[in-house]
């Protein structure tokens, strides 16, 4: 079973473009070269001269300091830089997903450590994970053996995991939420899975 989302249309970043050279209108501006040394506070004049001197344009990459600071440099070049490093920021985000995790008040031990495993699994996604205990008819009566369930989960689980939310009731089930701790990814280098979702790992 592959646990990968769907993929969702992407939308292409949107880059906020600075003013260049006759767009700025600002009457003094402190002025970085080309090379990145401090040339100080002058005239736009003065800095619109600096950079058709070089060659290159006069691009307001802080607007809003005072007075404003302007840089010599390539702007196609800068521009094309800026969205690639937008990109690659966008595609190395990570929405966070809450995934769920049912069992049953009764759940047989092998059924058990595969849904935990499963539930690892989730987590070292960076997902939030939902476990949930389901009851059915007479179940209901003996709802202390989904919390005693979702203690032992956690108990078993605390290297790895916040808890967002506690055990508690709702309705038919009692559930708790957890999410993977910030260095998930070292703490699973030892974790040991059960065979059968190695397998699955493998297989992806």
């Amino acid at each position: 079973m592959s646990w990968r989302g769907r993929g969702k249309s992407k939308k292409k970043p949107e880059v906020a473009k600075e003013k260049v050279n006759n767009q700025i209108r600002t009457p003094r501006v402190r002025l970085i070269s080309e090379t990145g040394d401090q040339v100080g506070v002058v005239s736009l004049a003065e800095a619109m001269s600096y950079a058709e001197r070089a060659g290159l344009d006069l691009v307001e990459v802080s607007p809003n300091a005072s007075p404003p600071v302007c840089k010599i440099l390539d702007f196609g070049q800068y521009y094309y830089q800026k969205t690639k490093d937008m990109r690659e920021s966008r595609k190395n985000q990570h929405v966070v997903q809450t995934k769920e995790v049912k069992f049953g008040p009764n759940t047989e031990e092998h059924d058990y450590g595969f849904k935990k495993d499963h539930a690892v699994k989730f987590l070292s996604q960076h997902n939030k994970v939902k476990l949930t205990v389901r009851f059915r008819g007479r179940q209901l009566a003996h709802k202390d053996l989904g919390f005693n369930l979702l203690e032992r989960l956690l108990a078993e689980l605390a290297s790895l995991v916040v808890v967002e939310v506690k055990p508690r009731n709702e309705g038919r089930t009692v559930f708790t939420i957890i999410s993977p701790k910030k260095d998930i990814d070292k703490i699973l280098e030892t974790w040991e899975y059960s065979s059968t979702v190695e397998e699955e790992q493998e297989q992806e």
